[in-house]
Formats: C-alpha cells, sequence, structure tokens
C-alpha cells in the first residue's frame, strides 16, 4: 500500500470517520493497520492519523464480498476459475482454526515430525523417504558463488541470493526441460546452491552435504549452534514453505504460466519477496526487537503506535489468533538458552502492545527472536524466509505448467487519455 493514490493530504479522512465507514471501532481500525490491511498517515500538526478514502472504501468492499464465500476457496456455482481465483492443491489455510495444512496435513504437525529436505520432497512427489540429503551439483554452485562474490563487501544474503540463482539458472544446460523429472532434478539441487553460495559467517563451516539448516545456519552467523537452536532452524523452514498464494508465490505462477524455466520462476519469487511488507517484514521484526532488548518495550511500542505504524511481528491478516508458525517456534525457541533474553522481550512486546489492541506474535516476530539470540544480521530472516519457500515456489510452478500456459493474464482496465492523440514534439 502506498500514499500515492491518495492524492493531498486534504482528500484523507480522520480515524473516526474511517472507523464509521467500516463500521468498526477505532481499536479494530488499528489492528487493520497492524495486520496491513490499511495504512495510516500522521494527521497535520501530529494529532491523531488519516486514512485514504479508497483504501477504506475497497476493505469495506472486501468484507462485504467475503462475507459469502466458501471457506474452502472454491469458487462458487457458475464462477468460472481466472485471475482472482487460483487453483491449488498445496496449502489449505483455516482461519477458523487458525491452521494450515500442506496436502490437507497438518503443517505444524509436519514441522514437529520432519525435516526441512523429507517435507520439501513430500510436498513434490507424495512419497515420504526421511533423511533426503540436497546436493548442489558443481558446475551451477561455481558460477553461483563466482557471481555471489563478485558482489560489493557488506553485500547481504538476499542480494547474493538473486544472483546466485540467476547465474546458476546459465550454467545448467537443462534448464529449459520442464518435465516433472528435470524440474525437481532442478530444485533438489537449487535450494543447496541457494545456501551454499552464500560466504561463511566466520564458524565452522558445514559440509556439502550436511542438513539444509546445518549449512544455512553457518552462512548466518559465527555462533556455534546447539541441537535446539538448529531444531528451530529446521522447523522454521519448514513451517515456511509455503502460505498459499503470497505475493512472491503468485510472481512464480505468473513466470511459471508463461514457461519460465524454474531458475528464473524462483527468480520472480526472489524478487517479489524484496519489501516490507513480505520478505522484509522479519527485518524490522528484528530491528524492533533490538531496540526493545536495549530500552524496554514500553516506548517502542508506543513510537509505533505514535507513528500510525503497525508493530512488526504482530497481527496477520490471515490469522485470528496466533500464527500458528510462530506459536511452534516460540515453544522451541524456549529450549535455547541463549534465545532467553530476546524471548522475554518478543513476549513483553506482545503484552506492551495488547493494551492499546489485542494482537498476536506472528512469525516475523518469532525468526526474529532466532536471529537476535543467534547473533545473525537483520536480514536472517528473510534468508529463512527464501530457502525455505523455495520449496513452496517450486511445488507451485510445476502445478502451473500443468496448466494452460499464459492463463495468468489479466487484461488492463485502461484509465488514461483517450485514443488518437497527436505524436508528441520535442521539448524546446
Amino acid at each position: 500500500m502506498t500514499d500515492g493514490a491518495a492524492g493531498g493530504d486534504d482528500a484523507r479522512i480522520s480515524t473516526r470517520e474511517a472507523a464509521a465507514r467500516l463500521g468498526v471501532k477505532p481499536e479494530t481500525l488499528y489492528a487493520y493497520v497492524s495486520r496491513g490491511l490499511l495504512d495510516s498517515r500522521r494527521a497535520a500538526g501530529g494529532r491523531g492519523s488519516t486514512f485514504d478514502p479508497a483504501e477504506v472504501a475497497a476493505l469495506a468492499a472486501r468484507g462485504r464480498a467475503g462475507a459469502g464465500t466458501a471457506a474452502s476457496g472454491s469458487p462458487s456455482d457458475g464462477e468460472a476459475e481466472g485471475w482472482g481465483r487460483i487453483r491449488t492443491g498445496i496449502t489449505l489455510i483455516d482461519a477458523a482454526t487458525d491452521s494450515y495444512a500442506f496436502r490437507g496435513v497438518d503443517a505444524v504437525a509436519l514441522a514437529e515430525a520432519y525435516a526441512y529436505e523429507d517435507v520439501a520432497q513430500w510436498l513434490w512427489t507424495g512419497e515420504l523417504e526421511v533423511g533426503v540429503r540436497f546436493i548442489a551439483p558443481p558446475q551451477p554452485l561455481a558460477a553461483a558463488r563466482a557471481a555471489a562474490g563478485s558482489l560489493p563487501a557488506g553485500s547481504g544474503p538476499m542480494d547474493r541470493m538473486r544472483v546466485a540463482v540467476i547465474a546458476a539458472g546459465a550454467a545448467d544446460p537443462l534448464r529449459f526441460d520442464l518435465t516433472r523429472e528435470a524440474v525437481l532434478g532442478c530444485a533438489r539441487g537449487l535450494i543447496p546452491t541457494l545456501v551454499d553460495a552464500l560466504p561463511p559467517a566466520g564458524g565452522e563451516d558445514a559440509p556439502g552435504d550436511a542438513p539444509i539448516a546445518r549449512r544455512l545456519w553457518t552462512r548466518l552467523t559465527a555462533q556455534e549452534p546447539d541441537a535446539a537452536s538448529l531444531r528451530v532452524l529446521d522447523a522454521a523452514l519448514v513451517l515456511l514453505i509455503d502460505h498459499d498464494l503470497a505475493t512472491s508465490t503468485l510472481a512464480v505462477r505468473v513466470a511459471a504460466s508463461g514457461r519460465a524455466h524454474p531458475y528464473a520462476a524462483v527468480s520472480a519469487g526472489l524478487g517479489a519477496l524484496d519489501g516490507p511488507l513480505h520478505g522484509q517484514a522479519s527485518a524490522l521484526a528484528h530491528r524492533m526487537l533490538a531496540d526493545v532488548l536495549a530500552g524496554g518495550a514500553g516506548p517502542v511500542v508506543a513510537a509505533h503506535l505514535r507513528a500510525g505504524q503497525r508493530v512488526p511481528g504482530l497481527g496477520h491478516r490471515l490469522y485470528h489468533g496466533e500464527d500458528p508458525r510462530a506459536r511452534l517456534l516460540l515453544t522451541l525457541l524456549a529450549d535455547v538458552p541463549a534465545a532467553a533474553d530476546a524471548l522475554a522481550a518478543a513476549r513483553d512486546t506482545i503484552a506492551t502492545a495488547a493494551r492499546h489492541t489485542p494482537l498476536h506474535a506472528n512469525v516475523d516476530l518469532a525468526l526474529a527472536v532466532l536471529s537476535v539470540a543467534s547473533g545473525m544480521p537483520a536480514e536472517a530472516g528473510e534468508a529463512v524466509f527464501a530457502v525455505g519457500r523455495t520449496a513452496g515456489w517450486v511445488a507451485h510452478a510445476l502445478e502451473e505448467y500443468g496448466e494452460r500456459a499464459l492463463r495468468l493474464r489479466p487484461r488492463g482496465v485502461y484509465a488514461g487519455v483517450g485514443a488518437p492523440q497527436p505524436v508528441p514534439l520535442p521539448r524546446g
């Protein structure tokens, strides 16, 4: 959401008016802001917040339209599948129970029972094989490392992964083979390539046949992990494999609809992941949590609310209660001794924010606890997100390769000046 569509400040409406148009209390309105459903801006003079009336109207219309939507997300009788409805058999999110499932199996239960590679392989093939290892092929890995290593000093892990996937694709002469087995072979090599292309963070490196979580850890922090910490990271990778048609996943499906090869489709996902409302949300939560550790939750939460901003790591538009991903990760983090202070700061933040509006932890806050406690950079959560989500992106690409090509091609509603217009003349 941006302010650009709102016009000048005179066109914006007050908190009271926005709440009235939505038929909710001001507290609920700010909960919408916290969940990213609305954007707010400080009013002139610094008193109160203002809202874009078009955004408010769109949210109100969405609420009315969603009142009769089936919980399964299936098109109603007589309604054709189109740009707004994409059938998928990968993830079902149940807002009534605040849960989600991969191919009908509770995702939290999968994360509790199996490792990331095991779940990824099962999601792609329907066959569970325990102890799967993903190995990076030599030539794509060498190209990926060279490309990632050529970036300026100080480049973050996401910048390196974005160039690594392009370089790895260029080094794979079979990348245009979109048969199922070829795509799966690509996926099993691409995920470890993304990880192994990152430079070691300074600690002991993991061997190339170690689990993905162990190898990723060595790229994000120089601290030696204990078993409990690696358990949290591996569970996070599983939980982040998919979450229905998020922005980045939709980008992957659009690319696959045009028959882009898997490297290009994943590259589209990595590009769409960049932004404070999606992939970078965990970095905002990391910085917020670091501020809470330094100065307490009260001033930090108050500063966000005073600015009309949502508190990072709290609330999720798809869940009424706690994000199930956060619930499991915060439980596992309680077994990590080094995470005690960060975990206490997170719980203090939740309790402090709840005095204003009841919001629950989301997965970004849980990732922030892990990254802060482990000495990882603020961008680490996004890197974990990207590696985990790549397995889901591949699953969605495989689904889309089985659909009619170029079906995800919406028509624009032209809103420009009428034609024909005269050919423009050069200035001066």
